[in-house]
């Protein structure tokens, strides 16, 4: 057998090199390299990289018979709803969030849901099997057909995981297996990548469904090589504030449905819950009427909500004036605040802005730009816009208004929600009357604020 060697592999990008540099040498990011052992032996990686399937002849594309893939709901629907209707036989789905967001207690509650129909395996990494017990009997959940197995090695989950034959495997966690073949420790580069090559490779020979569960960096990462989220078939992010009781699962890659889908849930103590109305989580209730609030409609995957941005405009006592965000991009809040001076006549730049919108939620869509300027308006005059408006739309550097994608859903969201004014850019202007909304259908800056005089 040959005798390992160290190597230097980049938690980026995957890539080696033979001694350890600042920059990686393959995708020029700083400070990624890791010291880890490289896999020995012809014979191991002789089974290791078998192929996942026998070879096929080459045929032609129109002659292979497409058909709709089988979907298990996990009897969660905020979850399924990310999944795109469930889950998928032989998909792999890696899931990651903050320490303690409630990443094992969503899975459980779906394993002891599923158990009632199927199969369904349990691995826990962390945790003992008294602790994993221990909470299923704090949640409240009928885990009597729940199959659990305390194990790190990848070779004895991968014997269990055939031997038992489950429908749908929980790992928990990918860092904390590693495989014989290598002699790194738990969790460095290589066994992450090891292991879940292995354990991708086992589903799409079995056709088990495997969810993983993986570590974030302090950035919010997924922790390993970046190659770990292109080896999955899926990759959901789970947010949620600490000093909230509610949570985001977000898609960020899906190849069973779309991507950024969002599922809302409320941490209770029986375990999470679905939000079947997320728009009333984004929404302040006033007693009143205040200036600075502006309520869009916002699009998250195929799910329409509504979010109230708030802003807030105060004179500057410094040379230069603040520009925060939070849950919107700084950058874009900078060039709407020119195209504003431009366009409308308006200047703030001896003015603090502070734009927030509410709930915790990130919006990243350029339909956010009118609301965003009609509270910052709002708050400049300190006058409240009028009540029951919802406004989005783009603005170009030209000072137009450009239409948002899926305007009829947003809207008609809206006027469920009981709002009777929308401001909406008018390429979105609906062919058919909306029952109890008023549109007001605009094409430039200066005639949506002409709108609010």
């Amino acid at each position: 057998m040959a005798k390992p060697r160290t190597v230097y592999v980049c938690a980026e990008c995957g890539g080696t090199s033979p001694k350890w540099q600042g920059k990686c040498p393959h995708c020029a990011a700083w400070n990624t390299l890791e010291e880890t052992i490289e896999a020995s032996g012809p014979a191991a990686a002789a089974h290791r990289y078998a192929p996942l399937a026998s070879s096929s002849p080459v045929r032609s594309l129109a002659d292979i018979e497409a058909r709709e893939t089988p979907r298990q709901p996990t009897g969660l629907d905020e979850f399924d709803r990310v999944l795109g209707g469930g889950l998928v036989a032989g998909a792999v789905v890696l899931i990651g969030g903050d320490p303690g967001i409630g990443k094992s207690t969503l899975l459980l509650q779906a394993l002891a849901t599923m158990s009632a129909n199927s199969r369904v395996l349990y691995v826990t990494g962390e945790e003992s099997a008294e602790q994993v017990a221990l909470r299923a009997r704090r949640l409240g959940l009928q885990t009597g057909s729940v199959n659990l197995l305390a194990e790190i090695r990848l070779e004895a989950i991968q014997a269990a995981v055939s031997e038992q034959q489950p429908a749908v495997a929980v790992i928990d966690s990918i860092q904390t297996l590693y495989s014989g073949e290598l002699t790194a420790a738990p969790g460095s580069v290589s066994q992450v990548r090891e292991c879940a090559a292995q354990l991708t490779r086992l589903a799409k020979q079995t056709g088990i469904a495997i969810v993983l569960i993986g570590h974030v960096t302090k950035d919010g990462a997924l922790a390993g090589p970046r190659v770990l989220e292109h080896i999955v078939d899926t990759v959901l992010y789970f947010e949620g504030d600490t000093h909230s009781s509610f949570r985001l699962v977000r898609a960020f890659k899906n190849r069973f449905g779309a991507v950024n889908e969002l599922g809302v849930f409320a941490m209770t103590d029986r375990g999470l819950r679905g939000v079947a109305n997320p728009s009333a989580l984004f929404l302040s209730q006033h007693e009143q009427q205040v200036s600075g609030s502006c309520v869009m409609a916002t699009q998250e995957g195929t799910r329409p909500l509504l979010v109230e941005i708030q802003a807030l405009v105060d004179s500057s006592h410094a040379p230069n004036p603040k520009r925060l965000t939070v849950g919107l991009e700084g950058n874009r809040l900078a060039m709407l605040l020119a195209v504003l001076h431009r366009h409308a006549g308006v200047s703030t730049y001896d003015q603090d802005v502070f734009v927030n919108a509410v709930g915790g939620v990130r919006i990243t869509e350029p339909a956010a730009d009118l609301p965003v300027l009609l509270a910052i308006m709002s708050s400049l005059r300190d006058r409240p816009l009028p009540r029951g408006l919802i406004a989005f739309g783009e603005v170009g550097l030209a000072g137009e208004i450009r239409p948002a994608p899926r305007g009829q859903e947003r809207l008609r969201e809206a006027a469920k929600l009981g709002f009777s004014i929308a401001l909406i850019p008018k390429a979105n202007a609906p062919r058919q009357p909306i029952e109890g909304l008023e549109i007001w259908a605009v094409d430039r800056l200066d005639a949506a604020l002409d709108k609010l005089r």
